[in-house]
């Protein structure tokens, strides 16, 4: 990586904690949140590649993490039936940060206050890399997929 000042947050101390390789890239967000698909195209890449991080709760008050393509639409049926709820609900950004500590627009699915269960999209199952949040508005992290599931213990899944 190289140290162009990019800021340690908690999903990159945790990967550099577990000697995972990775490379962060920055972004500029000028009013504090940007959308999925114009943070791929900041970043120079295709939004296919570039994976959002959503936090659901179910109707048993569990939490769930969903990392899916930021081209996508979360398909709630499917990630109910996943994580085996009856039905689950994104929560409102004003929980993101007592949840998970990260803001909105800047959760990453890597060092939340808790391990929460969670699901990649099945469209990442094939992909040597995904790219996530590394946990700030700005910033991106781009490790091996493989890497990505086993430090967060995650299943892929039909979820779009």
């Amino acid at each position: 990586m190289a140290k162009n000042k990019i800021p340690k947050t908690n999903a990159l101390r945790l990967l550099d904690h577990h000697g995972i390789r990775y490379e962060a890239r920055t972004y500029e967000a000028p009013d504090g949140f940007l959308d999925g698909v114009s943070v791929a195209k900041q970043v120079g890449m295709d939004p296919g590649e570039v994976f959002k991080t959503l936090v659901l709760k179910g109707t048993t008050g569990e939490y769930y993490v969903c990392v899916i393509p930021v081209d996508c639409e979360l398909d709630l049926k499917k990630a109910a039936r996943h994580f085996c709820e009856k039905k689950v609900e994104l929560i409102p950004a004003r929980q993101i940060t007592p949840v998970t500590g990260y803001v909105k627009g800047g959760c990453s699915p890597i060092g939340m206050k808790k391990l929460f269960k969670t699901a990649i999209a099945s469209q990442a199952e094939s992909m040597e890399q995904i790219t996530v949040s590394a946990g700030k508005v700005g910033l991106q992290v781009t490790l091996p997929t493989k890497a990505l599931q086993e430090i967060v213990k995650a299943e892929f899944a039909d979820l779009t």
